[in-house]
């Protein structure tokens, strides 16, 4: 590989940057705790992790070549930002602490999964169907591949450092936002903050469309 560390910083940037993901898991961490934020972010190293094998396989050129199958990516996931930023923007109380605490407390003595699992779909998908993904493994990572080396390898160790920045990143975001969020129990913060969440959710979908 070419010029390592230069990769590195880039996707380190790139991670660090407010987007989808960073809006998913936030929500779900103040939402439901850290164990949903952990969840969120195994969903989207699964996300990464599928793209990282359709570029190995070399479906990924394929893919940004058809209008068609781009153009189906791309709106599927605009729909399922907009589809998210709509349900929390609507629903009532989504972010409330109390709720949160009342909720670990029933769990105590009825484990339930259903919001792990649901933040895990979460992550998951909207990397599966982020468009940009695809343009990161096509126009981004093979500036940094050097052509006297197997160039597989090279996506897949590429990719495995994308993953693994984006996943230490993201562990340290929902690390802060759990020791944060006992101070975050105004009402009128909950209720900025979830009308907020939906709204970027929905802006994020509209921006993958333009």
């Amino acid at each position: 590989m070419n010029n390592l560390l230069a990769y590195i910083l880039m996707a380190l940037m790139m991670s660090m940057l407010p987007g989808a993901d960073t809006v998913l898991i936030m929500k779900n961490t103040l939402n439901h705790g850290a164990k949903a934020g952990r969840c969120t972010i195994l969903g989207m190293a699964t996300g990464l992790t599928f793209w990282t094998i359709i570029a190995v396989l070399g479906l990924s050129v394929v893919i940004a070549r058809s209008v068609f199958l781009f153009n189906a990516i791309k709106y599927l996931g605009a729909g399922y930002l907009f589809y998210l930023g709509v349900r929390v923007f609507f629903t009532k109380n989504a972010l409330s602490l109390e709720a949160v605490e009342a909720e670990r407390q029933r769990s105590i003595d009825k484990p339930s999964r259903h919001h792990y699992k649901e933040s895990y779909l979460q992550g998951t998908i909207s990397n599966i169907l982020n468009p940009k993904t695809v343009l990161v493994y096509i126009t981004f990572m093979p500036q940094f591949i050097n052509l006297n080396r197997n160039t597989n390898q090279q996506l897949i160790e590429l990719g495995l450092i994308l993953t693994i920045i984006a996943v230490g990143w993201f562990l340290i975001l929902v690390h802060l936002l759990d020791h944060v969020k006992n101070w975050l129990k105004k009402p009128t913060f909950q209720k900025v903050f979830q009308k907020s969440t939906g709204v970027m959710l929905i802006g994020f979908g509209v921006k993958t469309v333009i």
